[in-house]
């Protein structure tokens, strides 16, 4: 450990300053020695676990069950708990009596577990899927010193570039269920799209010659290169909750002149097809993009592999737009 000391005469303000220092110092020292083996998911799965475990009923909510009247008697829950807490002595087992007693009660809504955790906090489990198989599990931890003041995201297991802190600013004050909604069909969202790249990738490794993304996967680009053509796709998402981009382009680029590359019966009609000389320049393929518009990643980029390798690559060296 490296010791720093400091010779400084008459520090106005200077003590409380490392003061304050040390004791945010103590607090990071405890919550990392906390963590240092288990990391943040694995604790608050912990605390999902066990809450299911002591729960005495789990209901699941269709429609307009789930409705803000429902949210606040899940926040009137944690506070009574908590404030039943903090009246029992050290050691005492007796239950407080001037409290209601409220069953232990978890709650399910679409992906979302809805369960109350110690300290008077909220805990939200994300369950994301694709193609009907479970993927990952995602947490986000609200907290209110009181049932009158509005609720905070303390803690969260959600990716750092989905935006969270402004959904928080956007919807948690003011409509709490609106934002516990707003984040489950992000993290659905985001890992959608995730999981499409990452079928793509397994079902065309050999095809797909360079692959860009963005961390939240609202902006692909990739290039296959296994055709007589290179064939440039772009992708961007119109926002977090799309899972269809919004806009799409496919060029397909000549990799050697077209006399070099024909190969089929009858002559060329310059006329039609323009003067073979030039350099050529790439097609749009609006067929492949309508296909990727408006299927998921893997079926449009499947329909377009098969049209793509029965098609002459003649057909892909001008300049027009082809609608094919």
């Amino acid at each position: 450990m490296i010791q720093f000391d400091f010779i400084v005469e008459n520090p106005p303000g200077l003590v409380l300053h490392f003061s304050s220092i040390l004791k945010r110092h103590g607090e990071l020292t405890e919550r990392l020695s906390r963590d240092s083996d288990k990391t943040v998911f694995e604790r608050l799965q912990r605390e999902f676990e066990a809450a299911r475990a002591s729960q005495t009923q789990e209901i699941c909510l269709d429609g307009e069950q789930w409705n803000d009247g429902l949210l606040a008697t899940i926040r009137e829950r944690v506070h009574v708990e908590a404030e039943r807490k903090a009246m029992q002595l050290p050691g005492e087992t007796t239950a407080v009596t001037n409290l209601p007693f409220h069953e232990k009660i978890t709650y399910r809504v679409g992906n979302k577990m809805i369960c109350c955790l110690e300290g008077a906090r909220i805990g939200i489990q994300y369950e994301t899927s694709f193609a009907g198989e479970p993927c990952e599990l995602f947490h986000c931890i609200l907290e209110s010193k009181s049932f009158l003041e509005k609720m905070t995201v303390i803690e969260h297991t959600i990716p750092f570039f989905l935006p969270i802190r402004e959904a928080e600013n956007d919807f948690l004050s003011s409509n709490a269920m609106k934002f516990i909604d707003y984040v489950g069909v992000l993290l659905q969202a985001y890992v959608d799209r995730r999981e499409q790249v990452r079928l793509i990738k397994e079902l065309y490794g050999n095809q797909i010659g360079e692959l860009y993304f963005s961390l939240p996967y609202h902006m692909i680009e990739f290039v296959l290169a296994d055709f007589n053509c290179k064939v440039t796709v772009s992708l961007r998402y119109a926002d977090l909750l799309s899972t269809l981009p919004s806009v799409v382009s496919v060029l397909a680029w000549p990799i050697q002149q077209p006399k070099k590359s024909w190969t089929g019966a009858g002559q060329l009609n310059r006329k039609d097809y323009g003067t073979l000389g030039r350099q050529a320049i790439p097609a749009r393929l609006l067929y492949a993009e309508d296909a990727l518009r408006t299927m998921s990643l893997p079926e449009g980029l499947t329909r377009f592999m098969e049209l793509l390798q029965s098609l002459s690559c003649l057909f892909l060296f001008y300049g027009h737009d082809l609608c094919w």
